[in-house]
């Protein structure tokens, strides 16, 4: 472990380093956004993303967007219920809340008006809280409280697939090669890839004894794709891809709720007792 990030008084709901930027900011329920030096590890609240110099700021009713070039700060107005997933695709952003709506901004090229709003996803092919995104090709994954995972075409902004073979809430999802990988609270991560006739099939299934609560994946230093995932005990594993051999553990106090890979191997995760911790990974 390379340092603690102290400061946070509850759950850590996201970490993101902008490109470019040599702050990491992080985001808490306690409602707080706290901006840490990567050099001092000083600071300087929902989901946090980035994208380019932007960071996006998900909070009840609203999301806030701020860049960190020029320090414009932003307002983006019309959410409804606590944001708790983001992300950013095909020019678009997309925020997920506690009502069920996917609100979705497109980017724009003016100076005043940098993300105009398009259209709410609310009512659309599913009730219940938004938990998380990915995108993979031109198609949006998000899980839901309802134990499912929506498919949408990007370009139609159409819901083109429901996937049910989670029994708890989907908790993360990645996208890897040609695959969808999924965690749920029911203590399982299913591996799912487009059968012949277009549709989702669950290949495999790792069933674990503790509910699974984020998932991460990068590659190691000999370009081996590697997944992280992390369970209620606070324990994370360490998977060889594609076949799910454990090459390792880390161990927390608390339940990790959010994984965020750096630069040069650094590795950041924020636990529901609010710390921030910084690993760099040897391999």
């Amino acid at each position: 472990m390379v340092a603690a990030l102290e400061g946070n008084k509850k759950e850590l709901k996201g970490i993101t380093l902008p490109q470019g930027s040599d702050k990491l900011f992080s985001v808490s329920s306690d409602g707080t956004l706290r901006i840490w030096d990567c050099i001092s590890g000083q600071a300087e609240a929902g989901s946090l993303i980035s994208e380019g110099p932007w960071v996006f700021l998900g909070l009840p009713n609203a999301v806030k967007a701020f860049n960190v070039q020029t320090n414009k700060d932003l307002h983006l107005p019309g959410v409804v219920g606590q944001v708790h997933a983001m992300i950013v695709a095909n020019g678009m952003l997309f925020s997920g809340t506690s009502s069920g709506s996917i609100l979705v901004w497109k980017a724009t090229d003016s100076e005043s008006d940098p993300f105009k709003y398009l259209t709410s996803l609310q009512g659309r092919h599913h009730s219940g809280e938004v938990t998380c995104f990915i995108v993979g090709g031109q198609l949006l994954y998000y899980g839901y409280v309802g134990r499912t995972i929506k498919v949408w075409n990007l370009n139609t902004l159409q819901c083109i697939m429901t996937l049910k073979q989670h029994t708890g809430i989907v908790t993360s999802l990645l996208c890897w090669d040609k695959c969808l990988i999924s965690s749920s609270l029911d203590g399982t991560i299913k591996v799912w890839v487009c059968s012949e006739n277009g549709s989702l099939k669950v290949v495999q299934t790792l069933k674990e004894e503790q509910s699974v609560h984020a998932l991460c994946g990068m590659h190691d230093a000999e370009a081996k794709p590697i997944i992280f995932s992390s369970y209620q005990n606070g324990t994370v594993a360490i998977f060889d891809l594609p076949y799910f051999e454990e090459r390792g553990k880390m161990f927390s106090t608390h339940t990790i709720g959010t994984l965020t890979i750096g630069p040069e191997g650094l590795l950041f995760s924020g636990d529901k007792s609010g710390n921030l911790l910084c690993m760099e990974l040897s391999f």
